[in-house]
């Protein structure tokens, strides 16, 4: 093996190693059953734990953490686990049950659309922290209010509500300005209505006072003293690991020190440059408490918020004026998270803008549909790439298998959560990796009918398809990354999966189908290259049909995209864009749509959207409902008492405000444009202005001609817009151009080696030569697809129904569309690409 083939084998070797490690083990193994065989210095009372487990087990098998919450109480468990370090944590049953959780739980993390569970997205009012740098001060500088931090405390205080309820790696994190999304697997019905009310309500600050023997009781073990109550805190320390401090404070607030008393509150400097928190109260607030101060000097006053015990300073002297500071040995970070505590950002009750409920059952069919559509893409790409190419397919495979393994391990070493979206994703990679491999083995054919040997051959085709592969690379690229930053919640993990892929995709094509090309090639093994041919030397004049067809679909356009508007208005969305409940059933027995309308319009929910729902191969049939938002409860009341025969059971519900339907369309329309944006600049780049051009417009094209079709599939099988297609459309976007850059970059090869000819000669000529190439490109990406659009099922379908028409009408549009404009462009005549031109008139002529 040469030198620099045994340097690319080294890296591809690491590579893969990497990301099986990463991904191993992929599922997770049985909570229970990890915490009862590594328990150490087991007795009588971890005995008991398991049998007071066994019942609850036996009740709710899905609901494995919270059981073993339950189990266990108020027993002290870490001497059962001793390698789990949970000295220090406040919470040490929840600590170790949660580090065994990790532990158990497999390196492919699952969305909840997979593993059930419950989704809130929750907003914040910010309004009153925005107002502090609007008033002004005379004691103070006026500042702007660190709304990042507030964001991150009122996570912190949502994770500690979201821990009494026992849930296994609960997901709360920001996304937005001021939205916080909550994901929590696993919850009974009963603990998601409890779940609901302790996210939404406000935080309550107080200011209580610390018992002056506190010290003293909690030394000798006293028992607390009525009206008192133990709080603790983690209190980080200079040097080593920090500590939990432990207070004895009164169980009501001092003096009515409660509630919106703080007006203001942030992190300020001492005269030695020491962090500390200036805060100003409200008139009342500063009255109270400054008597409190008065009457309480040299005592320690505690600062809790929502039960829990953020700081407890000493009085040094009374705050008469309502503007106070409070000292210490603080860090920035430490300074600044207890300004944003007295800030209390969560004031106001928080406000449930969308939420999610899928049952596990649900959860496990579309990991099954979801599995099934991914293998069978792989399955139908595979074989076709084999049966085509031959030796050259296998390698293409091969390299196919690689790119997952990289996909799944690089988004497992990010903990990147998977969802039925990022499922869609892989698939779709699957059908994208190998457009990279047809490229260069089209090339490669092209040389070898040059009469080149195959080791040269080789060498040319990677080498020209080069500039071909990166350019579709990196246009598909801009699509993806925008999905990720404008995209929420499973949109963004599909932009993400996809990006890697992409990007993997991009490495194994041009490293690990020619390393083992050079590998057959050093051994002899590879003597020639038989590759079937399904259209050969095409003289197709495309370019005579482009003023019809272009009228044509653009007609068509106009009509579809008029008549959704028109004739179907808020049909043709779903509860993504309108808001609103969309409620999932099972059954047993179907009953009539228009039973099923009247008995809820007697209930009081006039304008109800009932469809039978059914996967495209063999699935299980379902009923969705979607009514006004707020409503889904009264929905399955409803169709459980007045059918019971149907034994309707409801197995997933989402909810979603009028706010966030107006969000995902502003979304939509800016990434759009930035997308477009985007692809302009970069072909401009790299091809021509008029190229460019013509391809933001074939864009447009195809975007409007897929929307153009959904809306009569709304009309025809009743179809609606949701965030999934929205994805998908953006998708499309960054697919559409891939073969348009294929034909622009023959288009421009041709006219830099000054083929000879008319403009309109040498753009058929592009694309009878491309042809071949763009058939299969679209092919194996519509095989894919298809396969999501068989046995995907629920939202994947709508996507992949999307796109499948979106891979119609990019390839369409690459011919009709794109290449005509630039021919318009400049007028029938041929531009000046690389400083060669030639024109034709009575006899060819060549100018330099």
């Amino acid at each position: 093996m040469k030198q620099n083939n045994r340097w690319r084998f080294i890296l591809v070797v690491l590579i893969v190693a990497w990301s099986l490690y990463e991904i191993y083990p992929p599922a997770s193994r049985d909570l229970v059953q990890e915490f009862s065989s590594r328990a150490e210095n087991t007795d009588a009372a971890f005995t008991n734990i398991l049998q007071r487990l066994a019942p609850l087990q036996a009740a709710r098998p899905d609901r494995e953490f919270a059981n073993l919450s339950d189990a266990i109480g108020t027993n002290d468990i870490q001497n059962y686990f001793p390698f789990v370090s949970a000295k220090n944590e406040l919470y040490p049953t929840t600590f170790i049950l949660n580090q065994i959780q990790r532990d158990a739980a497999g390196k492919i993390k699952l969305g909840i659309d997979l593993q059930g569970g419950t989704s809130f997205l929750v907003e914040m009012d910010t309004n009153a922290l925005a107002n502090v740098q609007d008033e002004n001060d005379t004691n103070h500088v006026v500042r702007a209010p660190d709304l990042n931090g507030a964001l991150s405390q009122a996570v912190e205080v949502l994770r500690k509500r979201v821990d009494a309820f026992g849930v296994a790696e609960p997901v709360i994190q920001p996304e937005g300005g001021n939205q916080i999304r909550i994901q929590l697997p696993g919850l009974s019905q009963s603990v998601k209505e409890s779940a609901k009310a302790q996210i939404q309500k406000a935080a309550y600050l107080e200011f209580r006072m610390v018992k002056e023997d506190s010290d003293q009781i909690i030394h000798n073990g006293e028992p607390i003293p009525p009206g008192y109550e133990l709080l603790k805190r983690v209190e980080p320390q200079v040097s080593g690991p920090p500590q939990i401090t432990e207070v004895i404070v009164k169980k009501k607030a001092e003096n009515h020190l409660a509630g919106d008393i703080v007006e203001r509150a942030f992190m300020g400097r001492d005269n030695l440059g020491s962090p500390e928190i200036e805060f100003t109260l409200t008139k009342d607030g500063g009255e109270r408490f400054a008597e409190v101060t008065r009457n309480n000097i040299g005592q320690r006053l505690a600062i809790v918020l929502d039960g829990e015990l953020y700081s407890a300073p000493n009085i040094q002297g009374a705050i008469e004026t309502g503007n106070g500071q409070i000292t210490g040995h603080f860090s920035d970070q430490e300074a600044q998270q207890l300004a944003n505590v007295l800030q209390n950002p969560l004031r106001a009750p928080l406000k449930y803008i969308s939420s999610e409920d899928v049952d596990p059952t649900l959860g496990r069919d579309s990991i099954r549909s979801g599995v099934l559509a991914s293998i069978y893409a792989v399955i139908f790409v595979s074989v076709f790439m084999l049966a085509y190419y031959w030796v050259a397919g296998l390698a293409a495979n091969i390299a196919l298998v690689t790119n997952i393994i990289i996909l799944m391990g690089v988004m497992c070493s990010i903990g990147t959560t998977l969802t039925l979206p990022g499922i869609a994703g892989i698939v779709l990679t699957v059908g994208m990796a190998v457009d990279a491999n047809v490229l260069i083995y089209e090339r490669l054919r092209e040389e070898l009918a040059k009469g080149k040997s195959l080791r040269g051959a080789i060498a040319a085709g990677y080498a020209r398809a080069f500039g071909t592969i990166f350019d579709s690379h990196v246009t598909t690229l801009i699509s993806s990354v925008i999905l990720i930053f404008m995209g929420t919640g499973p949109i963004k993990g599909f932009g993400v999966t996809l990006t890697i892929g992409v990007a993997a995709s991009l490495f194994t094509s041009l490293v690990v189908t020619r390393l083992i090309f050079n590998f057959l090639l050093d051994r002899n093994i590879l003597k020639s290259l038989h590759m079937f041919h399904l259209i050969k030397s095409a003289k197709v004049n495309f370019m005579k049909l482009a003023t019809p067809l272009f009228i044509l679909t653009w007609t068509f356009i106009v009509v579809a995209l008029a008549y959704g508007i028109i004739g179907r208005g808020e049909k043709l969305f779903g509860v993504d864009f309108l808001g609103g409940d969309s409620t999932t059933f099972s059954f047993a027995q179907e009953v009539g749509v228009d039973q099923i309308r009247a008995a809820l319009t007697a209930a009081g929910e006039k304008d109800s959207q009932i469809q039978y729902q059914k996967e495209a191969l063999g699935g299980t049939k379902t009923l969705r409902v979607t009514t006004a938002s707020g409503s889904a409860e009264m929905v399955k009341q409803t169709l459980v008492e007045k059918f019971p025969a149907a034994k309707f059971n409801p197995i997933g519900t989402k909810t979603v405000g009028a706010t966030v339907g107006q969000d995902i369309q502003r979304s939509a329309i800016i990434a759009s444009l930035l997308s477009l944006f985007g692809i302009l600049v970069y072909v401009a780049l790299r091809y021509e202005f008029s190229f460019a051009v013509a391809a933001v417009v074939a864009v447009i094209h195809d975007v409007l001609l897929t929307i153009g079709c959904y809306c009569i599939a709304n009309a025809t099988s009743g179809r609606e817009f949701n965030a999934t297609v929205v994805a998908a459309v953006l998708t499309i976007i960054g697919f559409s151009i891939n073969d348009k850059i294929v034909i622009f970059d023959r288009i421009r090869e041709d006219l830099k080696l000054g083929a000879r000819g008319s403009f309109k000669e040498i753009i058929n000529q592009a694309l009878n030569q491309t042809l071949s190439r763009t058939i299969i490109t679209s092919g194996t990406v519509f095989l894919a697809t298809l396969s999501l659009y068989i046995f995907g099922g629920g939202v994947i379908n709508d996507f992949a129904f999307t796109f499948l028409i979106g891979i119609i009408t990019g390839t369409y549009s690459s011919i009709y569309i794109a290449s005509a404009i630039v021919l318009w462009w400049h007028k029938g005549e041929r531009p000046n690409i690389g400083g060669s031109q030639v024109t034709m008139q009575n006899s060819a002529t060549l100018k330099v």
